[in-house]
């Protein structure tokens, strides 16, 4: 039989324990983590579950109203949502946790759930009985993107023979232009090439304040780093990574100044930033997605596969109840 309960602050310290120790946690389950957005963005309604009265299951999430429906969301803070569960968990236990949630949500009337699935290589042990039991209680699809992902090898060299003739020129074309890279302090400076990027490519703002990010870094010292490309002691690109846990790290900003294109800063640094995550026991490198609602951008799936990345689904499904 499982329970529900409201998160309460009081168990912060539990929720974190058990994400570390779960299947499929990351760092955007981490109560340290969804905490730091401000009181007032986001009204949280995350779940305990418990079976026998001990906590198995957890799941991040907000209220929020949508075309005047009011829909739980895991969570629309944070990258990857849903539930957090044990290396063990069974296909009856996943069935009676989706049930269950339904049930809860349906009775606090709500008019539906809305789960963003993290992409099954995030997990320990490769399991989809989450997402069946998903479906078997009545979600579908509300939206499927595409990550770009690479399988990392055992050795720098055994990747670089992954890489496509034309990105490996650009390498040794960076490193002839004198490409410095390091990992760096220097968040301003990347901040305001983030910001003046997007801002020429696509007129958006980043995701993150200037002050989030470095709230963020500042959370999770050992878990966020900037590596910078560096011409003449001029930083002219970036790359932030987030570690997810211990087996990936996810590229959640990329970004270089437009005059310095042609120096092929960016590729020396995902070389370096491979290097970087082979040396540290890390197995998956999540390049982030490349399609828009669906809609792939051609040219950065391109980029991204010419280092040997292939595309696995981030999925969001939903249930609408009344």
């Amino acid at each position: 039989m499982i329970s529900i309960r409201k998160f309460g602050e009081k168990n912060s310290s539990q929720w974190d324990l058990f994400v570390r120790h779960s299947n499929n946690g990351t760092l955007f389950h981490l109560r340290r983590f969804i905490n730091y957005h401000p009181k007032d963005r986001f009204e949280d309604h995350s779940l305990e579950f418990y079976k026998n009265n001990h906590l198995f299951a957890v799941l991040p999430a907000a209220k929020v109203t949508q075309n005047e429906k009011t829909l739980l969301i895991s969570h629309p803070g944070a990258t990857m949502g849903s539930f957090v569960v044990p290396e063990n968990l069974s296909i009856a236990n996943a069935i009676d946790l989706v049930k269950a949630l339904v049930v809860y949500v349906h009775d606090q009337n709500f008019n539906g759930i809305r789960i963003i699935l993290p992409p099954v290589f995030y997990q320990k042990r490769l399991s989809n009985y989450i997402d069946f039991s998903l479906f078997k209680n009545g979600f579908s699809y509300y939206k499927r993107e595409i990550t770009s992902t690479l399988f990392l090898e055992k050795s720098l060299d055994r990747n670089l023979k992954k890489f496509k003739p034309s990105h490996r020129r650009a390498i040794f074309k960076a490193q002839k232009k004198g490409i410095e890279i390091r990992v760096s302090k220097r968040i301003n400076e990347f901040y305001r090439i983030l910001k003046n990027n997007l801002k020429i490519r696509h007129g958006v703002e980043p995701t993150h304040t200037l002050d989030e990010l470095k709230s963020l870094q500042q959370l999770f010292p050992d878990k966020i780093n900037l590596f910078g490309a560096f011409f003449e002691g001029e930083m002219i690109a970036g790359v932030v990574n987030f570690i997810v846990n211990p087996q990936v790290v996810l590229a959640f900003y990329i970004s270089h100044k437009e005059e310095f294109q042609d120096f092929r800063a960016v590729n020396l640094l995902f070389y370096s930033i491979f290097e970087w995550a082979i040396q540290n026991g890390f197995k998956i490198y999540d390049f982030g997605t490349f399609t828009v609602n669906g809609n792939p951008n051609m040219g950065l799936g391109r980029f991204k596969e010419n280092f040997g990345a292939s595309g696995v689904f981030r999925d969001i499904l939903e249930i609408q109840l009344n």
